[in-house]
């Protein structure tokens, strides 16, 4: 299970250190890929391969199911960590998520979330304003 938020800079080759207590999680291989609110999601294999299977069973026939797989799917990387804890982001998922230099990584219970800091300020200051709101719609789903 991930947990937790880190800060973080991206270096000048688009390599972002992963925080120690995810890499163990994450595994030698994991996936990167487009996440929703323009961050990046990361999964261990095992996570991936599960979402996978699930996502496969979208009607060909939806549009949106067409449109969400393929931006999903397409955005997806496949990723080693290094000897200093680093993972090399590609070009395309670093424009996508804003990414400059100040990141944050965040343990998001199956998988990481790596957002710009900047970006995830303004996230978190707009749902933090109405997160009992949040929680009250989230009765519905036995939490």
């Amino acid at each position: 299970m991930f947990m937790g938020e880190y800060q973080h800079n991206i270096d000048s080759k688009g390599r972002l250190i992963i925080p120690a207590k995810f890499r163990e999680h994450l595994g030698e291989q994991f996936v990167i890929t487009r996440g929703l609110d323009k961050c990046l999601f990361g999964y261990p294999l095992s996570e991936w391969k599960e979402l996978e299977s699930k996502l496969k069973t979208l009607p060909l026939t939806k549009k949106d199911a067409r449109a969400f797989t393929r931006f999903f799917f397409s955005g997806a990387t496949e990723c080693e960590i290094d000897k200093q804890g680093r993972v090399n982001l590609p070009a395309t998922l670093l424009q996508y998520a804003a990414l400059e230099k100040e990141c944050v990584v965040l343990g998001v219970s199956n998988r990481i979330e790596i957002w710009s800091k900047h970006l995830w300020e303004e996230y978190f200051m707009e749902s933090e304003e109405s997160f009992a709101e949040i929680a009250e719609n989230m009765i519905g789903f036995d939490i």
